[in-house]
């Protein structure tokens, strides 16, 4: 039988724009659940965007100079851990690809792609940890991100973990593959489309009678969160990592103010 591998003494959370932005209690919570692993947890204070936005719009140099910093600020972490499987599939799946033709950077920006994991997925795969002790009475409809579901094969991880949560009862969202029309720049370009495909997700959101609808995105859950308040629900909408760890107190997320 070979022996479970050691977990990794120094762990960085990668909090994200939109979590530091938006909701901060999303990384307060993230840091409370890598804590109850038993896991030390640094927040590096350099961080900034992690160049998604530029990426998605073409600008591969802008992409590349946010890319640096990240390298840069977590490379010397054993592990990163994202609550967001877009940020996290960006520095996984995208870093090596930036730097592919780069002696220096390109070396770099593996290493650090190889430690870098969504929050669930790093819980469940890396620490072995399959349930929460946490009360929540109530119903909740689970929402993949694009990101998380494809790029980070995050699925299974966060749905396990709900399962374990005392009280509450988890309900599938019909055609859970379909994005929710965010897609980073995608809203901004195309908003008519992502207009109807996001009213379209939230209408089977609340076709499961749920009384809140969970992600692992900030992105989604802005979007969608607008979307249920323009069309007169109140369904409480909050990120996963927010009922693992039993945060209960927090009011559920609604869309930025303009």
């Amino acid at each position: 039988m070979t022996a479970p591998s050691p977990l990794p003494r120094r762990v960085a959370l990668f909090a994200t724009c939109l979590v530091e932005t938006f909701r901060p209690a999303v990384g307060f919570a993230a840091i409370k659940l890598l804590r109850d692993a038993g896991l030390t947890v640094a927040v590096p204070p350099g961080q900034t965007c992690c160049g998604q936005p530029s990426f998605n719009s073409g600008d591969r140099e802008g992409a590349k100079r946010l890319a640096k910093r990240v390298i840069a600020e977590f490379e010397d972490y054993d592990a990163v851990v994202v609550p967001s499987g877009s940020c996290a599939g960006m520095i996984r799946e995208h870093y090596p690809a930036l730097f592919a033709d780069d002696a220096q950077w390109g070396p770099r920006a593996a290493r650090l792609s190889a430690k870098t994991h969504e929050l669930t997925a790093f819980l469940v795969d890396i620490c072995g940890i399959e349930t929460v002790e946490v009360e929540r009475s109530a119903s909740a409809a689970y929402h993949d991100s694009c990101s998380a579901r494809r790029e980070m094969k995050v699925l299974s991880q966060p749905r396990k973990l709900l399962a374990s949560v005392d009280g509450l009862e988890l309900r599938e969202i019909d055609e859970p593959e379909e994005c929710c029309g965010f897609g980073g720049t995608f809203c901004v370009k195309n908003p008519e489309i992502s207009g109807h495909m996001v009213e379209e997700k939230a209408k089977a959101a609340l076709a499961t009678g749920a009384d809140m609808l969970l992600a692992g995105d900030m992105g989604c859950l802005l979007n969608i969160a607008g979307r249920l308040r323009r069309m007169g629900s109140a369904m409480e909408v909050r990120h996963v990592a927010e009922v693992l760890a039993g945060d209960t107190q927090t009011p559920g997320i609604a869309e930025p103010e303009e």
